[in-house]
């Protein structure tokens, strides 16, 4: 008899809550008291086999063990290797205060959602820290690899697939310029009141800190404003497309290369992939997901001379459309140029929003995360990229066009 849960996910309130937390300071015990409270079967005081723990890693914002079944005696290593993919079980741990930055109902929502549609492994569980779910078999893509032509078509195939399948809200959001008390508790969350909650949630103990905090709502505010009322018109450049469920982290990390098998695999598909880490997901424009993206291929290093080119982008978005057609049920054969050119345009206005979003984001890490990385200058680096594309969009740059600029403008 298989020892897999067998769990219906359709709704929220569906979902095992475990009253329990997982402790880092006894990290292999709570796991294990987790993961036994969920199979009982697998607990070795029950008869069961028992697990093994290896820890992924202790992320920016989490903590990820898998938890593997112990095979049966005399499982061969491949057999053992195959039963540890099928029946593994992830473990993610919430860093301390994230919920200033993440919505933690959103992202278990986002996983129900995703695994409803085949886009995420089965969530088995949540606990009062962290959830259980399902191990994805592959590996973690790295840094290099996210420029390898296999890969990135095979990201951008599955990107479409998420954007063309996902359900898609056309409510426009509060405009922050318009309300500043946006936040994650409101029912038609996007892209722009995460922003709005996190510049809400930047310090303000000194005079330096409150200006910071100024300048960037006012940047929010000139984001979202149309070009009639003084803004850049960003929000809302979607292609008359709506709000897509963006994934919104898409970097290397969070991007599994899927085992090769031997089956038929159409060309220019050799790869395939499936995206991890659901907690930033949330309605945006497709722009941004792709632009964001486009931006990881550097790294946590930001190496800009490693983002795609012009023509790599084009040959990425075409890639995108295709698929996105597809799962939206259009049936279109090909891609049209006009549309490429479209997206592109969109694409290449969202290209600083990414920085702008994730250099908010370090700011607030700097204050509150455990983790001993430079917060304080990351921040510097991906708001850098913010304020370049602005100097580029109004016409103020003052010397040389920026590394990032110079590869970005290049065929």
């Amino acid at each position: 008899m298989s020892s897999k849960p067998t769990l219906t996910l359709a709704k929220m309130e569906q979902l095992p809550v475990l009253p329990l937390t997982y402790s880092p300071a006894n990290s292999d015990a709570s796991a294990k008291k987790l993961v036994y409270s969920l199979l009982p079967e697998w607990n070795p005081a029950n008869g069961g086999r028992g697990i093994n723990i290896v820890k992924f890693t202790d992320g920016i914002t989490n903590t990820l063990l898998k938890c593997i079944h112990n095979p049966p005696e005399g499982t061969s290593p491949a057999q053992a290797k195959k039963l540890a993919d099928e029946e593994s079980v992830l473990l993610r741990a919430y860093g301390r205060d994230t919920s200033i930055l993440i919505d933690r109902e959103r992202e278990c929502a986002s996983h129900l959602l995703l695994s409803r549609h085949n886009l995420a492994p089965p969530l088995l569980a949540r606990f009062k820290n962290g959830l259980l779910y399902r191990f994805v078999a592959g590996r973690v893509c790295t840094v290099p690899e996210l420029s390898q032509a296999p890969i990135w078509r095979a990201v951008a195939g599955r990107m479409g697939e998420w954007h063309g399948t996902l359900p898609t809200s056309t409510t426009p959001p509060p405009s922050p310029a318009s309300s500043s008390s946006a936040s994650s508790s409101e029912p038609d969350i996007t892209l722009w009141n995460v922003l709005q909650k996190w510049i809400s949630a930047l310090p303000e103990a000194t005079s330096t800190e409150r200006e910071r905090k100024d300048l960037l709502q006012n940047e929010l505010e000139n984001l979202c404003l149309g070009e009639s009322e003084g803004g850049y018109g960003i929000m809302g450049q979607d292609g008359g497309m709506g709000f897509i469920v963006g994934h919104c982290d898409l970097l290397s990390g969070n991007v599994i290369i899927l085992p090769e098998t031997s089956g038929v695999v159409a060309a220019g598909s050799t790869k395939k992939v499936h995206f991890i880490d659901y907690e930033y997901s949330t309605p945006c424009e497709r722009a941004f997901d792709i632009a964001n993206h486009f931006a990881e291929w550097g790294g946590f290093e930001c190496d800009f001379n490693l983002l795609p080119t012009r023509s790599t982008r084009r040959e990425f978005i075409g890639a995108y459309l295709e698929s996105f057609h597809q799962h939206r049920n259009c049936f279109r054969s090909t891609t049209h140029e006009a549309e490429v050119d479209s997206l592109m345009a969109e694409v290449d206005l969202f290209r600083g929003v990414p920085g702008f979003y994730w250099g908010i984001w370090a700011l607030i890490q700097a204050t509150i995360s455990q983790i001993h990385f430079d917060y304080a200058g990351y921040a510097e680096i991906r708001l850098g990229e913010y304020w370049d594309w602005k100097a580029e969009m109004e016409g103020t740059r003052v010397g040389e066009m920026g590394v990032r600029e110079r590869r970005w403008a290049m065929e």
